[in-house]
């Protein structure tokens, strides 16, 4: 797995983990909140599984595999105590993280991430793709027009006017690696999936969502508040869509900072840590 991780960690800063949704990259879905958070906590950003420069041999494809994954390079860091930020896909795995390890995760950010979807709300007309196959299509855009598709439901206000050579070079770096790989990670967050069967977590958690997700609609952030019930904030930041830490950066970091800094907890760490590091997680 690769991570951007602090060249010298500060042990009396707690850490920060910013988990990435389906997307460019993770340094493209979290770079301007750095320069917010890299005075108070040390950061860790990784590449999950079939994003960046991760991958595995392993057959596994569910946000529970891809969370012990991204324990297993926090511990090879040496960090004992975390808060995380998720964001869409990014959000189930750090929603998977915090119940499997609460004795390591402190808080939790969930930021327009569908926990408490169902297999039958794409059955019911939940959503506003058909099934499993036009939402990877749009979700992975091979072409410049299903990536105007995806902008569209991602952005309440897209950019209207992109050259398509511009979205083509997009395209080519960003959307064309693990294709099969990322389709079935789509494939296991719906399979079977109720909400009876999802864990639910004790941790002070801060939910954050775009009145206008199109992606994820905003129900299913009022849902997952009600499926944590105590210690939960359910934001819903307006003029926003799915990609409301883009369109709304001001709104949502200033949420992260209120939520995060309100009472920081020393974490134990390693105290020398290069730039980044690479590790081989069977």
């Amino acid at each position: 797995m690769h991570c951007w991780a602090p060249k010298t960690v500060k042990p009396a800063k707690p850490n920060l983990l910013l988990v990435h949704g389906f997307g460019a990259n993770a340094m493209w879905q979290y770079g301007d909140l750095l320069r917010h958070f890299m005075p108070r906590f040390n950061i860790y950003v990784p590449d999950l599984l079939f994003f960046g420069d991760s991958t595995t041999k392993r057959p596994e494809r569910t946000e529970a595999f891809q969370a012990q994954c991204v324990m297993r390079l926090m511990e090879r860091y040496g960090v004992q105590k975390l808060s995380l930020v998720g964001i869409s896909y990014g959000g189930f795995v750090g929603y998977s993280m915090a119940a499997q390890f609460p004795q390591a995760v402190e808080k939790v950010v969930l930021c327009c991430t569908g926990v408490c979807l169902e297999e039958k709300d794409m059955r019911d007309g939940l959503f506003q793709v058909a099934d499993l196959d036009e939402a990877a299509s749009i979700l992975m855009p091979q072409t410049p027009d299903k990536l105007r598709e995806l902008m569209k439901f991602a952005f309440v206000k897209p950019v209207k006017v992109v050259p398509s050579c511009f979205l083509s070079d997009y395209i080519d770096v960003f959307c064309t690696d693990h294709i099969k790989q990322k389709k079935e990670l789509i494939q296991a967050i719906l399979k079977d999936r109720q909400i009876s069967n999802i864990p639910k977590i004790r941790q002070s958690t801060l939910i954050i969502w775009g009145e206008q997700d199109r992606i994820f609609p905003v129900e299913l952030g009022h849902r997952l508040q009600t499926h944590i019930g105590e210690k939960t904030r359910l934001v819903v930041i307006k003029n926003a869509g799915h990609a409301v830490n883009i369109e709304k950066p001001k709104e949502f970091s200033r949420e992260l900072k209120s939520f995060l800094q309100s009472s920081s907890v020393s974490y134990s760490s390693q105290p020398q840590q290069p730039k980044y590091r690479l590790f081989s997680v069977t």
